[in-house]
């Protein structure tokens, strides 16, 4: 490491240290500048200093704000951002204008992560944003288990099983995308309040058969019949309502990761609108008394063909719900922790392998569940429903994706920087910085149980209007993905697409402004 001069050597970087001028800081950076031959040119500090000030012989600048033209003016190409000493949302902007610059932003611990090492791990030091991950552990890296409860954030909901008894009892059930982490606890969840028969429907062989084996042990007696169907088979699924009479349904099944539905809008339409709308017309066609339709908080002024394709089937079965004799009731998630594919189990991957762990955005929060506790929600929503609702569970505060990520690694008895790294790769296509739960024009009501609110529209929906967007979906599916967000813009206004373009910072303060809006009126 060399203390910078105006006439860098060949083939050297340069780097600015983005943190208060400690000499713990310098000392971290020092030996970070040192292993990567890194040129330090200064301190710059959220906080305003003189520029004669110096620390360790570094200068230290002004301008956090101004930070891509001041490391563009000392031809710098590496920012070591310091976590910790900047609040969330200015280490976001800070990552972002470096982004923008094509400027690198690597990671230096916090003094909280600045403890000596166990004997036998090599501090590995900081990755960049473009150090790609590893596929090996080669720290040879034992994490403890963890667990979705330890990172919950808040006590866990429990509902009410009286009434969940008096509705299920003696009834038969059908539960589709029962082979799925949802659907499958669903199904475990409900064999405790005995209903008559149980009907688990997915398309994926091996799932089902290690479900038959779960449920066989935990009620031997009962009922269960586990059904290789594919949702979207509008024949095989009205062969499976003449078959089981079912009398209550769940609808679990549904592709739900966003970037990979941005890139397959088609397929997207055919399992979470079309098939939806189909089976919800079954329940109506077949007198159902209930039916239950598993929704997410990505369907609340969505940014992605996912969570718009799951506000079409919301707006569908409330449409429904005001003529039918069937209950249509919705329940909307949002994130379940340790539910495949989501952050819990890719992080967990991620620190078993040694890292690092990649996050989106410094930014990003999420409201979270366990999976117990959306099972119950779905059970006990079904309970409650007089049909049009649609019910959301008091998730408490949204957390910071980057604050799960610090929590997987304390609960693993690992160290930020020392054992482990953290890299911020940028919004993913269809991804929103904040989720939100309320869609305009909905009345959000208290219910008896205190951690659930039921969503009611305001004005009456067209059905026939509702209906000929879904038809006219349908006829688009093998269309363009510009043809397809276009039938979903004109369905459901509030859809933009466009609000996700990385970098644009307005679309991201119109994010902030209707969360603060969100939250003024749950106030």
């Amino acid at each position: 490491m060399r203390v910078f001069n105006s006439s860098p050597c060949h083939g050297s970087r340069r780097a600015l240290i983005v943190a208060n001028p400690t000499t713990e800081a310098l000392a971290c950076a020092s030996t970070i500048g040192k292993r990567r031959s890194l040129d330090l040119v200064g301190f710059v500090g959220d906080r305003g200093f003189d520029i004669e000030e110096f620390v360790g012989g570094l200068s230290v600048f002004r301008g956090l704000d101004q930070i891509g033209d001041l490391a563009r003016h000392y031809a710098v190409s590496e920012i070591l951002l310091r976590l910790g000493e900047l609040p969330s949302d200015r280490a976001g902007q800070v990552i972002s204008e470096c982004r923008e610059s094509d400027i690198r932003v690597s990671l230096l611990p916090g003094s909280d992560q600045l403890v000596s090492r166990p004997p036998g791990i090599k501090s590995p030091g900081i990755k960049s944003m473009a150090t790609k991950p590893t596929v090996i552990n080669p720290k040879g890296i034992k994490p403890g288990p963890i667990s979705g409860t330890d990172l919950l954030r808040r006590k866990p909901v429990t509902l009410d099983s009286e009434q969940i008894h008096s509705w299920l009892e003696g009834r038969t059930v059908m539960v589709t995308g029962s082979a799925g982490s949802i659907g499958r606890e669903i199904c475990s969840q409900l064999l405790q309040f005995r209903p008559s028969r149980l009907i688990a429907v997915d398309r994926w062989e091996y799932g089902q058969f290690q479900l038959e084996r779960e449920l066989r042990d935990l009620a031997p007696n009962l009922p269960v019949d586990v059904c290789l169907a594919d949702v979207a088979d509008a024949g095989r699924m009205n062969r499976l309502f003449v078959e089981q009479a079912p009398e209550i349904l769940v609808h679990a099944a549904a592709y739900k990761h966003v970037p990979m539905m941005e890139t397959n809008a088609g397929e997207a339409i055919k399992n979470n609108v079309l098939a939806t709308c189909q089976l919800a017309d079954l329940a109506d066609e077949f007198g159902l008394q209930a039916f239950v339709l598993i929704s997410t908080d990505k369907a609340v002024n969505p940014t992605s063909v996912m969570g718009t394709s799951k506000r079409v089937v919301e707006l569908y079965t409330q449409s429904l719900a005001q003529t039918s004799a069937c209950r249509f009731v919705t329940v909307r998630f949002g994130n379940v922790l340790d539910s495949t594919g989501s952050a819990v189990p890719i992080f967990r991957e991620q620190i078993a392998r040694g890292g690092p762990i990649t996050v989106t955005d410094p930014r990003m929060t999420r409201f979270f569940m366990l999976i117990p506790e959306a099972a119950q929600l779905v059970i006990q929503a079904g309970a409650m429903g007089r049909g049009g609702e649609i019910f959301v569970l008091d998730m408490g505060e949204p957390v910071r994706i980057l604050d799960l990520a610090y929590d997987m690694i304390r609960l693993a008895g690992l160290r930020l920087g020392h054992d482990i790294d953290i890299q911020f790769i940028g919004l993913r296509p269809g991804e929103k910085l904040f989720e939100e739960l309320r869609v305009h024009g909905e009345i959000h009501q208290p219910t008896w149980h205190p951690n659930i609110r039921g969503a009611i529209r305001t004005a009456p929906l067209v059905a026939a209007e509702i209906a000929a967007g879904v038809e006219r979906l349908g006829d688009l599916v093998d269309a363009p993905s510009v043809q397809i967000i276009a039938e979903l813009q004109r369905i459901v206004p509030e859809y933009r697409p466009e609000s996700v373009i990385r970098g644009a910072d307005s679309r991201i303060d119109d994010q902030v402004a209707n969360r603060a809006r969100s939250l003024s009126r749950a106030a």
